[in-house]
C-alpha cells in the first residue's frame, strides 16, 4: 500500500524498526518499512514525507556495515536518525563516531542541553531514555546544534532545523523512554511538517478503490478462517465488489472447539457474504501424518489450502452462473507482521514462514489480493469496527492460520488434536469467565505431544502429556510479554484441565517474552 507522502522507516536490522513504524502511525501519519539496501533514487521516487533511519546491530566503521548515501540528505527530505541511524547520519555528514568505552544499555538519564530544541521541545531538563549502544557520536556534523548528552554519549541528540535533519542516540519508540512519542511527534510535525491525517477511514476508502480497480467485474474467493484478519479482509473486499466475492471456509480439522459452527453462523449473519464450506479434515490429516518439523507443517498447510481453493473455484463459477470464466483472485488476511516475520519487505531474516506468505506453493493459480498487508493487528481491528463487524469477531484473540497443528509439538493426528481442543476450550472459558479477554492479546495452549511425565491421580500412577499455557500481552505481535494472569485463574485452568482431560497430567506456564521467544511455539 505504498503511497506518496508516507514516512519511510529505513531498517538497518533493528529489533525495533516495526515499532518505529507503529509509533508513527499512532501519530496518524502513514509509515512503511524499507530495507537499508534500498537505493536513494528509489526512496526519493516514492516521494516520502520524511525518512527515519532505524537502529541496528552494526558499528558504522566496521567492514561491510550498512551506510547512508549522503545524497539522501542533499535531497531536502526531512530525516531523523535513531541509534545506529543517528551514527550513520553523523558519519555521512562529516561528524565523528567512535567507541568511547562507555556503552549504555537500558534506562539512561538524558540531559537536555538546549531547551530551544525543536526535536526535544516539551522534555524536562533530565529525562530517562532507553539506550542500546557501544559506539557514540563524539562530534556533530557542521551546522548541527547538539541538544542533549548522556554519560556515555557526549552527543546524544542533534538537529539542523533549517535542513530539517535531526537525530537521537536513544530509542524514542520504546515505552521505556519518557516522552518518546513526543520526540517522534516533534520530528513529524515541527521538523518535517507532516499532517496527522491518516485514519482507518482512509484505509477503507483507499483499499475499496484499489480492489475495485484491480478486480473489476471478475470473480474472487476469500479464505475465511473465522479470525479477525480474514474476516476484515473479506468484509472490506465485499464492500468493494459485492457478490463477486465468495468466501470459502475450509474446515481442515485443525480448528478450536466450536469454531466451525461459529464461522458458519456468526459471520454470514454479520456480513451477508456468500459462504461455501468445505470439509477437508481427512485431506489435511493425511498430508500432515508423521510430520514434526514446524516449517514443513506450515508449508503443507499452505499448499493444501490453495489446492482446496482451486477445487472450490469451479463450484464458485458454476454457482455464480459465469460458465467459461475462472476465479482469478484469492483474498487473504495477510498482515504486516506476517510479511516481516516471513522475511519480506525489510531485508531481515525469516523467523517463520507464515502459511499465507512463505508457505504458498510456487504454482499458485490465483492472483493475491491482500488489502491488510500493510496493517498491524490493532489497526485491522479498528478497520473492522469501522466496517461494522460485531465485537465478537473484531476482538477475537488471534489464531494462526495453520491452527492447532503448530500448537502440537510433534506429529499431528486426530487424537492429539482432540486432547488439545479440550484443554484449549477450558483455558478460554476460564479467561472469559474472569473478564480478562480484552486484557490478554493471545492465549495459545500448547500440547507437548512427544513429552510424557509421571503423575499421580486417584492414588494411581499416570504417564501423561504436559500442556503449556502461553498468555501474552502485546500491541501488534511484533513484541510481546507474558500476561500476568491472577493465580486463582491459573489454578482453576490447571485443575480443570488435569481433571477433565485424562491424557494431561501436568500444566505449565510459559513466562518468556518476545524477543527472545515467539508467541507461538512453532
Amino acid at each position: 500500500m505504498t503511497q506518496p507522502g508516507a514516512v519511510l522507516v529505513v531498517d538497518f536490522g533493528a529489533q525495533y524498526a516495526q515499532l518505529i513504524a507503529r509509533r508513527v502511525r499512532e501519530a496518524r501519519v502513514y509509515s512503511e518499512i524499507v530495507p537499508s539496501t534500498t537505493p536513494v533514487t528509489e526512496l526519493l521516487a516514492r516521494r516520502p514525507a520524511a525518512v527515519i533511519l532505524s537502529g541496528g546491530p552494526s558499528s558504522v566503521y566496521a567492514d561491510g556495515a550498512p551506510q547512508v548515501d549522503p545524497a539522501l540528505f542533499a535531497a531536502g527530505v526531512p530525516t531523523l536518525g535513531i541509534c545506529y541511524g543517528f551514527q550513520a547520519m553523523a558519519q555521512a555528514l562529516g561528524g565523528t563516531v567512535r567507541r568511547t568505552g562507555l556503552s549504555e544499555f537500558g534506562r539512561t538519564p538524558l540531559t537536555v542541553t538546549d531547551p530551544a530544541s525543536a526535536l526535544l521541545a516539551g522534555l524536562p531538563g533530565t529525562a530517562s531514555v532507553w539506550m542500546s549502544h557501544g559506539d557514540a557520536v563524539s562530534a556533530a556534523p557542521a551546522g548541527f546544534a547538539v541538544t542533549a548528552r548522556t554519560g556515555g554519549a557526549p552527543v546524544a541528540a542533534f538537529e539542523d532545523v533549517t535542513r530539517r535533519l535531526a537525530g537521537v542516540q536513544f530509542h524514542p519508540e520504546v515505552v521505556h523512554t519518557e516522552q518518546g512519542q513526543r520526540v517522534l511527534e516533534n520530528f513529524l510535525f515541527s521538523v518535517a511538517g507532516c499532517a496527522p491525517d491518516w485514519t482507518t477511514e482512509n484505509v477503507i476508502e483507499e483499499q475499496v478503490a484499489a480492489v475495485r480497480a484491480r478486480v473489476g467485474d471478475r470473480l474472487a474467493v476469500c479464505g475465511l478462517s473465522g479470525g479477525v484478519d480474514s474476516a476484515v479482509a473479506a468484509a472490506l473486499v465485499h464492500r468493494a465488489i459485492g457478490d463477486r466475492l465468495t468466501c470459502v471456509f475450509v474446515d481442515h480439522g485443525l480448528l478450536r472447539k466450536g469454531e466451525p459452527e461459529q464461522v458458519e453462523r456468526d459471520y454470514v449473519a454479520a456480513t451477508g457474504v456468500r459462504l461455501v464450506v468445505v470439509d477437508a479434515q481427512q485431506r489435511f490429516l493425511d498430508s500432515l501424518a508423521g510430520v514434526t518439523d514446524p516449517e514443513e507443517k506450515r508449508k503443507i498447510i499452505g499448499r493444501e489450502f490453495i489446492r482446496v481453493f482451486e477445487d472450490a473455484a469451479a463450484d464458485v463459477v458454476a454457482e455464480a452462473g459465469r460458465h467459461g470464466e475462472q476465479v482469478e483472485f484469492l483474498v487473504q488476511g495477510t498482515l504486516y507482521p506476517d510479511v516481516v516475520e516471513s522475511g519480506g519487505g525489510t531485508g531481515t531474516a525469516t523467523i517463520k514462514s507464515h502459511h499465507n506468505v512463505g508457505g504458498l506453493p510456487a504454482d499458485l493459480q490465483f492472483t493475491l489480493v491482500e488489502p491488510l498487508r500493510s496493517l498491524f493487528k490493532d489497526e485491522v481491528r479498528a478497520v473492522g469496527e469501522q466496517l461494522g463487524l460485531p465485537p465478537e469477531i473484531v476482538w477475537r484473540h488471534p489464531f494462526p492460520g495453520p491452527g492447532l497443528a503448530i500448537r502440537i509439538i510433534g506429529a499431528v493426528d486426530r487424537e492429539r488434536l482432540d486432547v488439545l481442543r479440550e484443554a484449549d476450550a477450558i483455558a478460554r472459558e476460564e479467561l472469559t469467565a474472569a473478564g480478562l479477554d480484552r486484557s490478554v492479546w493471545q492465549f495459545p495452549v500448547v500440547l507437548l505431544a512427544d513429552v510424557r511425565s509421571v503423575g499421580v491421580q486417584g492414588d494411581g500412577r499416570t504417564y501423561g502429556h504436559p500442556v503449556v499455557l502461553r498468555p501474552v500481552s502485546s500491541e501488534d505481535a511484533m513484541t510481546a510479554d507474558w500476561a500476568r494472569l491472577p493465580y486463582d485463574v491459573l489454578a482453576r485452568i490447571s485443575t480443570r484441565i488435569t481433571n477433565e482431560v485424562r491424557e494431561v497430567n501436568r500444566v505449565v506456564l510459559d513466562v518468556t517474552s518476545k524477543p527472545p521467544g515467539t508467541i507461538e511455539w512453532e
